[in-house]
């Protein structure tokens, strides 16, 4: 009797404090629910909120760090390297046209040989159309000049000096002397400044000109020799100007050449550069039918063509870098999943849906490519700037020469950045960090709040 009173007093405490325990956690989980509640609303979207946690460092996480760390610096250095690339083959391509277009205008008009030309006339009707801005006749042809026993191939050009100026940046690339120096019988002449260093010229110096002659019926005759005198150097920056280059008054060329009171053609310059190879072709069937048109776009085709299949090239191969790099973002993001299991699993229970731990992770993922991409575009503006003053301190650090000028059309590394190219490799780095986030995130949110507890 005595036992079963003690059980009777037992039992309702006993029942009390487990109603006092249920009711404790009850009370903790709705705390827990409220305070889900007040982060969320403070801080929304609450995905993103929570997946710039996950990327903060973690101290106790160090193998982690590190690849989400390479993740960041593979990102920002494919980025920045094809940022870079693509504005030096901009610059290249900017270059090459500014010296092509200043040293040849934007169309020539080639006149067929022969005595009865009335090149003079077609030069008027040339310089009264509208969409010219200037004309200028010009004389060409081949020969050798020869100093101190050493011979080179140039090629010889007479210009009219007040109507070159009109219609070529000529006058922009001479050094110490001026256009109008060259003068009708002098055989005074410019010569590049590549071909004044291999020959060792300098201003008032004398060459050899060796031209080739042909008599009435078209055979070859012994060559002529000519003494010239020179009247100062022209710098252009391609080796294709500054060292075959030759340039005296059209009628010291005349003579020399033998083309008596014939000219080559007749350069133009026009309102537009862009619509110059419609505009010159519609010219010269105006002014007649034999004159053939060769305009700028058609100097260096090849070169141009080459040109954007490189670039094309170039930043699928490049985007491998950043590909790579996605790929440690993905290795990254799956640590992350299976170290932040329970997390996953608590937020679940606490009602968040599979769609947003879906996108809290992929928006980690955002943020790693980024950042990234930021550093990278930031490095890569850097680069594109200071291109050519690095690559002359690893030419004089190496003793290499990296622009030779035998391969390549300019002496110097040009830079041009765009903004269309930095918008296109940051979508293209941003594309490939957020398709690297889909497996671990559609893992993490096929984790099961039960199961996961059940593990732990």
């Amino acid at each position: 009797m005595v036992r079963a009173a003690e059980l009777s007093r037992q039992v309702p405490s006993d029942v009390g404090a487990v109603r006092t325990r249920r009711n404790g956690l009850t009370s903790a989980a709705a705390n827990l629910a409220r305070r889900a509640d007040q982060t969320a609303k403070m801080f929304q979207p609450l995905a993103l909120y929570l997946a710039a946690r996950y990327v903060q460092p973690r101290r106790r996480k160090r193998f982690a760090n590190f690849i989400a760390l390479v993740s960041v610096a593979g990102i920002a250095l494919g980025v920045a390297a094809l940022i870079i690339v693509l504005s030096v083959m901009n610059g290249f391509e900017r270059e090459v046209v500014r010296h092509v277009l200043g040293m040849t205008a934007h169309a020539q008009l080639i006149l067929p040989p022969g005595r009865d030309q009335d090149w003079k006339n077609l030069l008027a009707q040339a310089q009264g159309s509208a969409s010219v801005v200037g004309a200028s006749p010009y004389a060409r042809g081949s020969g050798m000049v020869t100093r101190n026993g050493q011979t080179r191939g140039v090629v010889i050009e007479g210009v009219l000096p007040i109507a070159e100026a009109a219609t070529t940046d000529l006058g922009d690339y001479l050094v110490d002397v001026e256009l109008a120096q060259l003068t009708p019988g002098s055989r005074q002449v410019l010569v590049g400044s590549e071909l004044a260093r291999q020959l060792d010229l300098r201003p008032g110096g004398r060459l050899t000109l060796v031209v080739p002659s042909w008599n009435a019926r078209g055979q070859l005759r012994a060559p002529r020799y000519l003494a010239l005198e020179v009247a100062g150097l022209f710098h252009v920056g391609m080796n294709q100007f500054d060292a075959r280059l030759i340039i005296t008054h059209l009628q010291d060329a005349q003579e020399l050449l033998g083309l008596g009171n014939t000219v080559s053609g007749i350069r133009l310059r026009l309102n537009d550069s862009a619509a110059a190879p419609v505009q010159a072709r519609v010219l010269a069937q105006a002014l007649s039918p034999s004159l053939q048109v060769v305009d700028w776009t058609q100097y260096h085709r090849n070169f141009f063509i080459a040109l954007a299949s490189q670039k094309h090239m170039m930043f699928v191969i490049l985007t491998l870098i950043m590909a790579v790099a996605a790929f440690n973002i993905a290795a990254n993001m799956i640590i992350m999943v299976t170290d932040k299991t329970a997390d996953i699993a608590t937020l679940r229970t606490l009602g968040m849906t599979r769609q947003r731990i879906l996108v809290l992770f992929m928006f980690q993922g955002l943020l790693i490519g980024l950042t990234g991409t930021l550093l990278g575009a930031l490095l890569g503006a850097w680069g594109a700037a200071e291109s050519a003053s690095v690559a002359a301190a690893l030419e004089r650090l190496l003793g290499i020469d990296l622009i030779n000028t035998q391969v390549y059309y300019i002496d110097y590394l040009p830079a041009e950045l765009r903004s269309e190219d930095v918008i296109a490799v940051s979508i293209a780095a941003l594309t490939l960090a957020l398709l690297a986030t889909v497996y671990p995130a559609l893992r993490a949110a096929a984790i099961e709040p039960a199961r996961a507890t059940h593990r732990d």
